[in-house]
Order: structure tokens, then C-alpha cells, then sequence
């Protein structure tokens, strides 16, 4: 518990504050963009790992918080495929709060497909998947690895439009102005339109191909069957 806890907390402040803080600036004047980004890449997947290996070794021990029981677990899988259609779909559109795709604010029509919904879906993929293992696994290990990972999704689109702010400046202010970080709030402000076509259905397949991969291989990936 103790590595666990340890590596959840390196992992947040690796983010908040080495990436989302003034520090960055004075590493990157220290070493270079280049050699920021391989290292802080380097020191994530590091973060990564260790989060991993240490939940594994921790699993099964601790306090037992709640158990919400088989129904808990059904709607644990319907989130999380929700989850992955926004991480996919996220990863594979351009989008100016990526690292390298500030080229997109350019184009004619920078909030594009899934961008209509959120400018930030990969890290709402991302909190939606923690939140449904959070509500499957009530034990003390899952609580400090997806609650963590849940509160950094959550404060990291807040962080990103910071940074892509201060850098980009009215270039971003206004495609922020024509989308929303929260799901859906740009929709239901009518300042967009949800459009499935423009998201793209191969993008939508290949998240439910994958989802349906990971839900059959996580007994063995795993050790623990979401299906049982």
C-alpha cells in the first residue's frame, strides 16, 4: 500500500506540477522542448508502470469501502464503453489541445466531430473509465489508483486550457469560447451540434472493436473477470 500510495502521488504531481505549473517553463528553458517532452514522456510511462505493478501487489489488502454489488459492476461496463468511445474517438481527431496539433486552430472549423461535445474527450474517456472502476472495486487499493487517476483526468482539461491560453493566445481563447469542457454543455448552450457522421462511425467501431478485446482478454490481462 504504502509503494501505491507512493506512485499515485508521483504520477498526480508529476502532471500538476512539473507539467501544469511554471516549473515546466524553467525545465524546458533549462534543457529544451524536445528533451522536456522525452523525459516528462519517460517519467509518465515510469509513473505508469509503477502505478500498476504496485496495485498489483496491493490488491486484495486494505479496508473494503463499499461493495454496490452485481449491478454496480453491469453499469461499470456500460460506462466504460462510453469511456472508450470518447478516449478513441479523442485520440484519433485533431485537436488543438493535443501536444504538436495547434495547426488545427487554422482550419476553418477547429471543433470538429467529438470536439462538438467536449474539447477534452480523452481525458473525459478517461475519467468516465476511472469513475466505472471505481464504482466496481470499493477496496482500498482500487480507491487510491482510480480515484487518483479520476481526479487528474477531471483538473486536466482546466490545466490544458491554461497552458494552451497563456501559449496560444486569442487563437485558443476562441475556439474555447465555441466549445466546453464539460460534456455536452456546449450542445445544450447551443453554441454546437452533435453530428455521429462527422465523428466518424469507423472511429466509433474501433472503439466498441477494442472495448470488446480488453472486456474478453481482462482475465487474462488482468486476473479478473468484469463478466463473472
Amino acid at each position: 500500500m504504502t509503494s501505491l500510495i507512493a506512485a499515485a502521488v508521483f504520477f498526480v504531481l508529476l502532471h500538476l506540477l512539473v507539467s501544469g505549473t511554471a516549473l515546466r517553463g524553467v525545465i524546458v528553458k533549462a534543457v529544451g522542448e524536445g528533451a522536456f517532452m522525452g523525459l516528462f514522456s519517460l517519467a509518465s510511462v515510469a509513473g505508469l508502470v509503477w502505478l500498476g505493478m504496485a496495485y498489483g501487489e496491493a490488491r486484495g489488502s486494505g479496508a473494503l469501502y463499499w461493495d454496490l454489488g452485481p449491478g454496480a459492476k453491469h453499469g461499470a461496463m456500460a460506462l466504460v464503453l462510453l469511456g472508450f468511445l470518447l478516449l478513441v474517438t479523442g485520440i484519433l481527431t485533431p485537436n488543438p489541445t493535443g501536444v504538436k496539433q495547434e495547426g488545427a486552430l487554422d482550419k476553418p472549423d477547429p471543433a470538429k466531430g467529438i470536439l462538438r461535445l467536449t474539447r477534452h474527450p480523452f481525458l473525459w474517456g478517461v475519467a468516465i473509465w476511472a469513475l466505472a472502476h471505481l464504482l466496481a472495486n470499493g477496496d482500498a487499493p482500487s480507491v487510491i489508483l482510480f480515484g487518483a487517476l479520476l481526479a487528474l483526468a477531471l483538473s486536466g482539461g482546466a490545466s490544458i486550457d491554461a497552458k494552451r491560453g497563456k501559449a496560444l493566445g486569442p487563437k485558443y481563447a476562441a475556439f474555447v469560447a465555441q466549445t466546453s469542457n464539460v460534456p455536452f454543455a456546449a450542445i445544450l448552450a447551443g453554441k454546437q451540434k452533435l453530428s455521429l457522421g462527422e465523428i466518424g462511425w469507423w472511429r466509433l467501431l474501433l472503439a466498441v472493436v477494442i472495448y470488446a478485446a480488453l472486456l474478453w482478454g481482462h482475465p487474462f490481462l488482468f486476473g479478473v473477470n468484469p463478466l463473472g
